[in-house]
Parts: structure tokens; sequence; C-alpha cells
């Protein structure tokens, strides 16, 4: 192995006499690669070898050729690259050829290879490195749409480029992504080849021995994959999404008329299909005749182009009444409510538009969840209070499960304080199970403590604890105490924290909070402290270190702390603490010690 490493060495010295001979690099500078080259090579040229290795080695000779490329541009010297530069490519490139080789299931290693080749500019290399990995990670088509627009866009081959895709797709007969970028592909061809026909043409320049295909230059090549894609993949998103391609070229009406017809014919009932075809309108243009242009009339033209579109999505939801069709409509009303305009007529009008829809859907009880709390939120952005307390009721009507439509109502009775508030919490829980009701809960005691008296809420809070899973319990044990805490002083928190350790769960910032409230008294007891720090530390001391080490603190800055706990402290910590927590304690203690923490 060192005879080979020494051999690997030496193939280094003529580069790294020319880096000294023409003043890119000093003396001591050469012995300090040699060095770093000699470790990096012992730790690859292992039985056992580690990919980190290979990385690192390729990562320094990477920035050993950016610092060769920093020092030529400062001292204006560009000459001998091949006896320096090329004779390094060369290692990287077969470094990375052994870790592929090695690991060949790691693909960000072999994109690696391929971001270094493309910013190298290594063309050749570049065409081998997808040709391997191609073969051996046949199963990604994202890796084949890489090395096709490659070819295409970088090596100018539309051949190279539609072999790739044709070989893609032997291997992935469905899927849409490579019919996508296939037929992109096809119609960038066809482009450029329009572009140099009629720079040829601009020349004068004979073009009798130039092919020029007729169909090519039409997009017939596009066509067929089209037509051979729609065959296979079914669904109006793939039509949806050739359709967006076919749009970004402006030789191809023919092509997206066939296109909107086939989507049209087939997918007649698809809410996606009615979506399109409503918000193409928006792209037709004014009906009117051009004329000179004036704000108002530019305000009148998009109310027009609105109009239109809305009279598309009213024939869809009666041809197709879904609940998917009417989110598209209602999705496509809120765009346009939200888009900024000057005009408070138009914004008035398409206010109006959409809340009219949101009423239609409801009517036909075709509304979703979602939708509703859409709805709502608008009718309170608009001051529509009244309007928002009858459809808050509607909802509860169709989804009285639903924590979050109990939970709207609520604030929407709150916000306009409303006398029914109690009634609706009491009807929310009677519908709604106990799982999941924490939302409301918290909504409840929060609304009462700045409506009803402290005998009241406090009645709320004993009531929750009861009434929430004993997950929930936990956040409403925090909130009372509190609320607790700022009502009634300090003596009454210390005695409901005991009366609350008896039910299990705690949350750690249970006990936190009472730690902080024994700090903030005048006569902190050290005493006190340490019966909260055991009684944390009997729930969480086998999984938090930070716990251990604020007790640690506490006993070493208190007053009336022992310093000589510490040591027991630390102790049971080591014993209790699980897994990687006990290196993770010992690092953090050490801090301490030393007064790093």
């Amino acid at each position: 192995m060192a005879e080979r490493i020494e051999q690997r060495l030496e193939d280094r010295i003529p580069e790294l006499e020319q880096l000294e001979r023409v003043g890119l690099f000093t003396h001591k500078e050469i012995r300090a690669v040699l060095r770093k080259a000699s470790a990096l090579e012992y730790k690859i040229q292992r039985r056992a070898l580690r990919k980190e290795d290979f990385i690192n080695y390729i990562q320094y000779e990477v920035n050993l050729l950016e610092l060769i490329k920093k020092r030529r541009a400062r001292i204006g010297y560009s000459f001998k690259k091949d006896e320096i530069e090329h004779s390094i490519l060369h290692r990287i490139h077969s470094l990375f050829n052994r870790a592929t080789g090695k690991w060949k299931d790691d693909v960000q290693l072999w994109l690696s290879h391929v971001a270094f080749c493309k910013q190298w500019n290594a063309k050749h290399q570049l065409s081998k490195v997808f040709s391997t990995m191609l073969a051996i990670h046949s199963n990604k088509p994202a890796l084949w749409i890489m090395a096709a627009k490659w070819e295409m866009e970088t090596r100018l081959s539309s051949e190279s480029a539609r072999h790739l895709f044709l070989r893609a797709l032997r291997f992935h007969p469905e899927c849409p992504k490579l019919y996508q970028e296939y037929f992109r592909m096809e119609l960038m061809n066809a482009e450029k080849q329009r572009k140099e026909k009629k720079e040829f043409e601009q020349a004068k320049i004979d073009l009798g021995e130039f092919n020029y295909s007729e169909e090519i230059l039409n997009g017939e090549m596009a066509r067929i994959v089209y037509r051979d894609a729609s065959q296979k993949i079914k669904g109006v998103e793939f039509q949806l999404a050739v359709l967006s391609i076919a749009k970004l070229f402006d030789f191809t009406q023919d092509l997206q008329k066939e296109i909107l017809e086939s989507l049209q014919a087939r997918y007649a009932d698809d809410p996606l299909t009615w979506d399109y075809m409503a918000r193409r309108e928006l792209e037709l243009g004014s009906l009117q005749p051009p004329e000179h242009s004036t704000k108002q009339k530019k305000v009148s033209e998009m109310a027009q182009r609105e109009e239109r579109c809305c009279a598309v999505f009213d024939e869809a939801v009666r041809a197709v009444p879904t609940e998917d069709m009417w989110k598209c409509y209602i999705t496509f009303c809120l765009e346009r409510y939200n888009r900024k305009t000057n005009s408070e007529e138009l914004k008035q009008k398409r206010l109006e538009r959409t809340l009219s829809v949101f009423s239609k859907a409801h009517e036909s009880s075709l509304l979703s969840e979602a939708l509703y709390k859409q709805w709502l939120q608008l009718l309170l952005d608009s001051n529509l209070s009244e309007k928002a307390v009858e459809v808050a009721e509607a909802a509860i009507r169709h989804f009285s499960q639903s924590v979050e439509m109990w939970q709207m109502r609520l604030q929407v009775l709150i916000q306009l304080k409303r006398d029914d508030v109690t009634h609706c919490f009491e009807e929310a829980m009677k519908h709604v199970k106990s799982k999941g009701t924490l939302p409301l809960w918290t909504l409840w005691v929060e609304w009462s403590e700045d409506t009803n008296s402290k005998e009241d809420t406090e009645a709320l809070y004993q009531r929750s604890l009861h009434a929430t899973m004993p997950a929930e319990s936990v956040t409403m044990k925090e909130m009372y105490l509190d609320w607790t805490y700022r009502n009634y002083g300090y003596k009454k928190v210390k005695r409901l924290f005991t009366s609350l350790c008896e039910n299990r769960p705690f949350s750690l910032d249970f006990f936190r909070k009472m730690i902080q409230i024994e700090k903030e008294q005048e006569s902190c007891k050290m005493l006190n402290l340490r019966e909260y720090y055991e009684r944390a530390l009997r729930e969480f001391g086998s999984t938090n270190t930070d716990l251990w080490l604020d007790y640690i603190k506490e006993e070493l800055s208190h007053p009336q702390g022992k310093p000589e706990n510490c040591g027991s402290i630390h102790w049971r910590a080591m014993k209790m603490l699980q897994g990687d927590l006990v290196e993770d304690f010992v690092s953090k203690y050490t801090l301490l010690q030393t007064g790093h923490l």
C-alpha cells in the first residue's frame, strides 16, 4: 500500500514544480500540499473504506483548484494549464469514479460529480457520468430528464436528447413528467430551427444545403408525443400541464386547439376542466373594439372579463354540481376579491359576487368545512356581523362535531358580545367528543376571565380538568396555576399546586411555572424550591438534562442553598438519565464548573 501511495504522490511532483516555478505557490505551501495529500491518500487506501474520506479528498482538491484560479487572476498568469489544472481535474474525476463505483446507490454522490463536471465544463467526462449513472439508476425519471436537458441545452443535440427520452419512456411508460419534458424539448427544438431558418432567410443565404423539415418546424413531433402520452396517461392534470407548455410557444395555436378539444371531450365532467375554461376568459381580452384606454375603461373591461368567467362557472355548477366544482368557483372569486384595485366600485362588485356564490353553494348543501370558515372570515372582515352569526349557526348544523366550527361560531359571538355565549359553550360541549376539546376549553376560560366573576372562572377551571382528556388537561393545569397566582396570590397558588400534583399527567412548564412563582417572592425559600425540583425530577428526571443543571445552579446561587448537595444531585442524574443524555449532561456540567454556562 505504501508503495502505491508513494507512486501517486510522485505523480503530483510535475504539477507542484510548475506551481512553484511560475510563482503561484511558495516552496512552503508546496510542502504543505504534499503533507495533506499524503494523509488523504492513506485514508482512501485502507481496507475499510469510508465515503467521508473520499468526499474530504475531493473537497480538498476542488478547493486547491479554486485557489489556483484566484491566484492566476491576481498575478495575471494564464499559461501551463495542461500541466497544472488538467492533472488535478483528472485526479478528481478518478476519485469520483472510485467513490461512485463503491457506493453506487448514493445518488447525491453522482449528482456531485455531475455538478463538478458542469462547473469545469468537462463535457466529455459528463457524458460518461450520465451514461454510467443512468445504467445504475434507470428507475429515477428525474435523472433521465436532467441528462436529456443537458444534451439539448448545453450540447445543443436534439437527437441525443430525444434518444434519452425514448430510452427513459421504455423504463417509465406512464410517467407524466417525462412526457411533459419530452413534449417541451420537441417544441424547443422546433423553435430553435424556426429561428435559424428565419436568420438564414434574412441574411439571404441559400437553404439548399440545410434540411429544415416543415413537420418539425410546425411542432408535429410534439404533437406525436402528446397523442402517444394522452393514450397512456389519464387525468385532466396532465392535459392542463401540456397545454400550459404549448402556450409558451407562439407557433402552437393548432396544437393548443387540439389539446383543448381533447380536454373538453374526455374530461367534460371534471371540475378542473371547467375551472380552466372559466379562467381562460380572463386571457381572451375584451369583446369591445380597442380604443384609447382610460382608467375607467380598464376597470370596465376587467369587470366584463370577470363576468364572462362567472358565466362559465355558473354553467359549470349546473353541469357538475359537486363540492369540488363549487370550491373552484369560490376560490376564483376569492382570488379576484383579494387582488388590489383602486376602483372601489370593482372591489364592491367582487365582494358581492363572492358572498353570492358562497350563499348559492350553501343552499346547494355543497359547502365544505374549510369554505365555511373562509366565508365567516370574509363576513367578519367586511363588518357583516349579523350575517356572520347566521352563517356560523348554519355551519354548525352541517358540522356539529367539528371543534373548529364551534370555535369559529364562539369567536363570532364573543366578538359581538352576545348574551348567549355561555349557552353556546354548553351546546358545544354536548356535541363534541371529549377528545380534542382543548381549544374550546381554553377559549371558554379566557372569555370567562374577562367576563365572569372569579368564583365562576375557578369553577370552570375545575370542571375543565375533569372534562378534558389527560393529555389535554396538562395545558389547563398550567393556565389554572397562572390565573390563580394573578388573582389570589402566593398562598392560594401553593395550595392549588399541591392539589393538582395529586393527579397525573404533568408538563415540565407546570413545575417551572411554580418554581418561577417561588422565585418572585420576597422571602424565596430554598426548601420550597427543593420540593418543586424534586417533584419535577420524579416526572422528567430521566429525559431532561437542563432540569438537573438548574437544580444544581439553584443550590450554588441561592442564599439558603447547600453546595455540598451538588455532588449527590450529580450522582443521581448520572444514574437516572437515559442513553446519550448522560454524555450531554457531563459536558454541560463541566462547562458549569468552569464558569462557561
